[in-house]
């Protein structure tokens, strides 16, 4: 799908903060409401927008221990990936998943209240998963960017 300059001005101040009205969004894009409402209509008819969602200070929720868990399967079989995802997308502590390329067959980033409930999660959550050959793990000093935003 391509974008127009307004669709991409949309999708920017979307993201900067979904709750803005229609008539707040038309006022900075000098469009009607009705512009407004039926350019995000087609945003999300096309799948360009697929949700909106509260972002949350991990810090105010007690969950500020981010740590980055590199695993690797014993085996590369379909039963053995298929089962590993299904797996590790029931964890709540797990916030993403990528199955990547490298030494290491997934990246998972998961968010916790301290080391304490890390090792915890490691060994009674992760590690009950079969087929994992090995695990390493990497613990997130500071937070130097965050962002949800896309650049169109």
């Amino acid at each position: 799908m391509s974008f127009d300059i307004l669709d991409t001005k949309l999708i920017h101040l979307l993201q900067k903060d979904s709750k803005q009205t229609n008539k707040e969004l038309s006022n900075q894009l000098n469009l009607s409401v009705t512009a407004v409402y039926e350019r995000i209509k087609k945003l999300e008819n096309n799948g360009v927008i697929n949700k909106y969602v509260a972002l949350v200070n991990k810090e105010k929720i007690n969950k500020a221990f981010v740590a980055f868990c590199h695993i690797k399967l014993e085996k590369h079989t379909h039963d053995y990936v298929i089962k590993f995802e299904k797996e590790v997308a029931k964890l709540p502590e797990v916030l993403e998943c990528y199955h990547i390329s490298g030494d290491f067959d997934y990246l998972l980033k998961v968010l916790v209240k301290d080391m304490e409930a890390f090792r915890e999660f490691m060994v009674s959550k992760l590690t009950s998963i079969s087929h994992i050959g090995s695990t390493h793990s990497t613990f997130m000093i500071n937070e130097v960017k965050h962002t949800t935003s896309i650049s169109v």
